[in-house]
């Protein structure tokens, strides 16, 4: 049998249980467990993404044009992006494909490809700003990708919506040298084109981005000496080019302070954070912020408390996406509460601020597994176990998980 019949004996296979499970589990929302042509993967992603997404919609929502271009500007992918763009270019347009590189939200910030391919994409916002995370266009390759950490591959009617059924997508997750995942490379076309070297030619392409941004680490750390990555989130530690600062608790807490508070502190208001009303003189205040500025090799004003060199922070990253709307991120970088052991105000009142806006987040969400996340990280909240619950359809074997959380929860 030649590939192309067998790939339409496939593809017509896939729409039959497609048609045959898709309507059910809207209903019953439980994992099929006769379907032999489907993947588990598979059906475990449309059970997921029936909750927000309406198999019949045409294209995937959009970003904010201008966000996604500062996105893009500051995307670590973009510099090895733009080194290898004639070779993405040239299989892009020899084989029939579209290329793109999202997020680590999902949403697409750089595409390349020949004309027919990318109006065919453009016409489902396959293209800079759609999003293609699980909770706006349901199971694809990108959404996989995402969701497991690994290469995906979604054929035909695999695709939870049937504005896809025509094609075939090819992803790899792209990682930092810190293993955190960046976004993703997609190599999309028709389904007749299915080729089983796709997946190869993407792996090796991520392969090769990931070398280049393990490259330009060094070259960023020379051109931006005095950058610091600040991880206080279940954590207290600060980093300079890789490399521990010698921090105090206190100094910790000022930085912590500066970075969620870009705006800065007066000196009589930051002594009011850190200390309360204890009776602290302003001589302590300043030797605290005198050895975080040496610390930080400047990078501090006098006047009025602010940072004016780059430090990056979990916390901040978190309120950002929240700010996006972007649960998914945001609860995947809330690690804990912030800087765990510390008493001063400002820092207790900023701590109760993020538990309190993740929180609600996760309860205002309709995906499962943010319940299930969250609730690993807070075991006698019994409204969180109970949102789970009502989310999980009545097949989940992760229902057993929420509701032994929730008897605990109600238990104490």
């Amino acid at each position: 049998m030649s590939q192309r019949s067998e790939l339409r004996r496939l593809r017509a296979t896939l729409e039959d249980e497609w048609s045959r499970w898709v309507p059910r589990l809207k209903t019953t929302g439980s994992t099929p467990g006769d379907a032999e042509a489907l993947r588990h993967e598979v059906t475990e992603s449309w059970v997921r993404s029936l909750i927000s997404v309406d198999p019949g919609r045409d294209s995937a929502p959009v970003t904010d044009e201008g966000a996604v271009h500062h996105r893009w500007a500051g995307s670590p992918l973009r510099r090895p992006v733009d080194d290898l763009a004639g070779e993405l270019h040239s299989i892009a347009e020899d084989a029939g494909f579209v290329t793109a590189v999202t997020d680590e939200s999902g949403t697409i910030l750089w595409t390349c490809g020949g004309p027919t391919m990318r109006r065919r994409a453009e016409q489902v916002n396959f293209a800079p700003g759609g999003r293609w995370d699980e909770q706006a266009m349901g199971t694809n390759a990108l959404s996989l990708a995402l969701s497991t950490g690994r290469p995906s591959t979604v054929f035909s009617a695999e695709h939870l919506v049937t504005a896809l059924h025509g094609w075939v997508c090819y992803c790899a997750p792209i990682h930092g040298p810190d293993g955190r995942v960046l976004g993703v490379l997609d190599l999309s076309t028709t389904w007749d084109r299915s080729h089983p070297l796709a997946m190869s030619t993407v792996r090796t392409l991520v392969s090769a981005i990931e070398a280049r941004i393990r490259t330009e680490l060094p070259e960023q750390s020379r051109a931006n000496p005095h950058g610091v990555r600040l991880n206080c989130l279940g954590a207290e530690k600060a980093l300079r080019d890789g490399l521990p600062l010698p921090l105090r608790p206190r100094q910790l807490e000022i930085l912590a302070l500066l970075t969620l508070e870009p705006d800065g502190f007066t000196p009589e208001r930051l002594r009011e954070a850190l200390y309360g009303d204890r009776p602290v003189t302003a001589s302590t205040v300043k030797a605290e912020i005198s050895h975080l500025r040496r610390a930080l090799g400047g990078g501090l004003a006098t006047r009025r408390y602010t940072l004016t060199t780059p430090v990056s922070c979990d916390a901040a990253d978190v309120l950002r996406a929240l700010d996006n709307g972007d649960a998914e991120t945001a609860l995947r970088l809330y690690r804990g509460p912030l800087l765990p052991r510390s008493e001063a105000p400002g820092i207790e009142e900023w701590r109760t601020r993020l538990e309190v806006a993740v929180r609600e987040a996760v309860l205002a969400s309709t995906r499962p597994e943010h319940a299930m996340r969250y609730g690993e990280r807070a075991p006698y909240d019994a409204e969180v176990h109970e949102h789970a619950l009502r989310l999980l359809g009545p097949g989940d074997t992760r229902r057993a998980i929420a509701a032994g959380r929730l008897t605990t929860a109600l238990r104490d």
